[in-house]
Parts: C-alpha cells; structure tokens; sequence
C-alpha cells in the first residue's frame, strides 16, 4: 500500500443528473456525475445506476448452553441468477442449498426504526427465537459499487431449546427454514465454502474470534 502522504485525498462530486430508472422491489437511479481524482483534477463524466436499498440489520443469536447458532435458510432469488450464469465460476461444493441460502438472521431498518429494535423483532419474525442480549459487532457496506445498502451486525444471546420449524411472513412471502447449528458445524461450513453470502462470512468470522468470551459471559 502506498502511504505517499503528497497523494492529494478525493473528497469532491458532482452529480450532473439523477434520474429514476426502476421503482420497484429494487428502486434503482441512474448517476451522471463526476469525482475528484488523486492527481487532483476531475474525472470525465460518468454514468452509474445506484440501487437504493437502506439500511439493514443482521444477527447472529447463540445458545451458550448448547454451544448453538440459531441461523436460516430460505430462498434468495439474486443466488438463483448468479449461480445460473454461463461465467459463473463457483463450484458444486460452494452452492449446497443453489438458490436456497444458510444465513444469519437479517431485516430492513424503516425511517424512524431503531436498529436493534428491529434486530429483537426480526429474530422473533424469522426464527421465533427470543434474543435476550445484543452486541454490536460490525458494521459494513454490502456492494458499494451499486448498492446503497449498509448493515449492522449483532451477535445475540438466545435459548435455543425450542427453536426450529419454518417461520416468516406468508404476506411478504417469507418460507424460512430455521436450524440450531453446533458452533463447529459453522466452523466446519465456513471453512469449507459451504457458507456463500456476506452477512453470513462475516458474522461468523467475527463470531469465531469471540465464542468463547460470549459463553463465558452469557452462561
């Protein structure tokens, strides 16, 4: 990396024209603008479409008494696209479930919402499972390249004894799937790529540094 102090630091935009190209599921805008480059001077004109996604939470709830993660499965259709592509280099042992993905729990902050409000109903909402405890762990941006999306992460404490069965909103068109995972199982899946989307990866990397803190502390 280069630390060459002399390297100016970009911090202007100028957005020409933002335009609406998509108002659905996805809101999508499409960007003339310009930024500031190293050298100092100014891009050329670009032209970039930005999905809008918000803000989002995502929780990985642990039982330090039966040393499980409560996590979810249920179909993403952006993992039935992605894997169905002629380019796509991503092997069998990769993609278990294809388009039905392992997860941690996860949900949309609405204006005015609070975030770990939000992460306690979501966990209820998906899972049935009842967090008794949140830490935040990280917080990130999904794909700045295209999506506006950022997302903040929380391990929390839960009673996994009783959860299980499928869960969801039938009216959003949720079918989830939920499994009580042995932390070594999620060890072993993690290592050996059968865990494939971000929120995930990173929850349980962060997790793998700190269980045994976490069930010191909770048990």
């Amino acid at each position: 990396m280069n630390n060459d102090k002399s390297v100016n630091r970009p911090s202007r935009v100028e957005i020409d024209e933002r335009t609406r190209v998509a108002d659905g599921y996805v809101k999508v805008d499409r960007l003339t603008l310009r930024h500031e480059l190293y050298d100092g001077g100014m891009s050329k004109d670009l032209v970039r479409e930005v999905m809008r996604r918000g803000h989002a939470v995502a929780v990985l709830p642990y039982d330090p008494v039966r040393d499980e993660l409560v996590m979810v499965e249920q179909f993403r259709v952006a993992a039935l696209q992605a894997f169905s592509e002629p380019t796509a280099q991503v092997s069998e042992d990769a993609t278990p479930g294809g388009a039905w993905l392992l997860e941690c729990i996860a949900g949309i902050v609405e204006d005015g919402e609070d975030p770990v409000e939000v992460a306690i109903r979501e966990s209820q909402e998906e899972a049935g499972c009842s967090v008794t405890e949140l830490i935040h762990a990280r917080s990130f941006l999904t794909s700045p390249g295209c999506l506006t999306e950022s997302v903040s992460l929380y391990g929390g404490r839960t009673d996994a004894s009783d959860v299980g069965g499928i869960h969801g909103v039938v009216e959003e068109g949720e079918d989830i799937r939920v499994l009580c995972v042995p932390r070594e199982e999620a060890f072993r899946m993690l290592d050996a790529g059968e865990i494939n989307n971000a929120f995930t990866l990173i929850a349980l990397e962060w997790f793998r540094g700190r269980w045994q803190e976490l069930r010191d502390r909770w048990r």
